[in-house]
Parts: C-alpha cells; sequence; structure tokens
C-alpha cells in the first residue's frame, strides 16, 4: 500500500492530495490572487493528514509538480517536497504541470492543449492526443493567429491562458473550456503512482524545478 502526497504550486492553485496506490483520498487547494502558497502550503498538509489519519511516517513518496509556471510557487512546491523526501527519508517524484492538466478532461477525438500563463501573448504550451499522450513537448510559445493552424481537428484550450488567446484562436475547431483554469495535485495521483511502481525517482541533492525560462523573465 503506498500513500503519496502531492503537491501543486506552479500557479495561482495551492493545490495539495493525498493518494493511495493512485486514488485520490482528499484534495485541498485553494486559488487566489495574491499567491497564498507559502501560508497554505504546510496548513494543507497538516489537514490532510490529521483529516484522513494518515501519518508522516505512513507516507512511502512525496511528488511535486515540476512546472512551468509561476518561478515563485515552483520554489515554495519544491522546497517543501525536497524537505519532506529528505526529513522523512522517501522518495522524490516530480509531475510534469502540462501533462497532469491535460489529464483533466477526456475526449475521444482530437487534441488536448493546456496551456500557463507567461507574458504579454507568451504561454507555456505543450500537444496532448486523445490518449492523453504528449506529442509536441513543452514550449514557451508566443500566440499568433498562425499557431496550431496546421491541425484541423478540434483542438480542446485549457489553462488560465484561454481569455487572453481566444480572440486570436478563433477557428471552428478551436474550443475552450474555461472550468480547467488550473493544474491541481488530484491530476497528479494517478501519474505519480505509475512513477512510484517504475523507481522513477528525483536526486534530492540536485534536482529543481523546470522554470522553462529565466527568472528574470519569468512570470
Amino acid at each position: 500500500m503506498a500513500y503519496i502526497l502531492n503537491i501543486e504550486t506552479s500557479t495561482k492553485n495551492c493545490s495539495v492530495a493525498l493518494a493511495q496506490n493512485g486514488q485520490t483520498l482528499l484534495c485541498k487547494e485553494i486559488a487566489e490572487m495574491g499567491y497564498s502558497h507559502a501560508e497554505k502550503l504546510h496548513v494543507f498538509i497538516d489537514e490532510i493528514l490529521a483529516e484522513t489519519a494518515v501519518s508522516f511516517s505512513q507516507l512511502s513518496a512525496i511528488a511535486v509538480s515540476s512546472g512551468p509556471g509561476s518561478y515563485t510557487g515552483l520554489r515554495i512546491g519544491v522546497s517543501a517536497a525536497k524537505g519532506l523526501s529528505f526529513a522523512l527519508a522517501i522518495p522524490l517524484i516530480s509531475i510534469d504541470t502540462l501533462t497532469s492538466m491535460a489529464h483533466q478532461l477526456t475526449i475521444e477525438n482530437g487534441w488536448v492543449v493546456p496551456m500557463i500563463d507567461a507574458r504579454r501573448m507568451e504561454v507555456y504550451s505543450a500537444l496532448f492526443n486523445s490518449n492523453k499522450q504528449m506529442v509536441r513537448g513543452v514550449e514557451a510559445q508566443i500566440i499568433t493567429a498562425e499557431s496550431f493552424a496546421e491541425i484541423e481537428e478540434t483542438i480542446y484550450f485549457i489553462g488560465d491562458s484561454n481569455q487572453k488567446v481566444q480572440s486570436i484562436l478563433n477557428k471552428p475547431n478551436h474550443v475552450f473550456l474555461d472550468q480547467f483554469m488550473y493544474p491541481s495535485a488530484q491530476q497528479m495521483s494517478a501519474l505519480s503512482f505509475q512513477k512510484f511502481q517504475n523507481n522513477e525517482f528525483e536526486d534530492l541533492a540536485y534536482y529543481e524545478p523546470y522554470y522553462l525560462k529565466d527568472f528574470l523573465f519569468a512570470k
């Protein structure tokens, strides 16, 4: 039996989920304009463990969203995850943020493009098929009218960039699902358990989040 604590702080959503064998037992999260990660993260962790009656000693691993996203948010999440992993002597697992976002919805046909707001008309994005497989890697992409023009099938856009890009990405096959705005630790549960089973762990001494862009130009 594997209990994994999943931490997601790459956007405005501060999210923590406890999972047992890949199934989320409890998730607590809050998305505030002022980025309350430093105040809420450890509170959520303590509350979740208390409410599920799972102790720190029962945890099998710590999983953290690896980015891309907010520099400050990623630093807070990764610092907490590395600290817990070290103190408890359990593995650290990293989960690509856009991959966990893509797992928020299920489609029969077409493509999913999760996007995280960067600056101006730039987003962090990737392209996933209907099987939730990444077919174009993570990029810092400047959105223009020609973005994704080569794709004729339906494209489902999710993330916190929808509002700013949908006036440009306005082809008939472009569908914006605004209900999927932020990544959540809930979608990390199955992904982190799969990595746990495959012994895909990070080196605590050297692991850093995936900022994608230099700090001076990051959001």
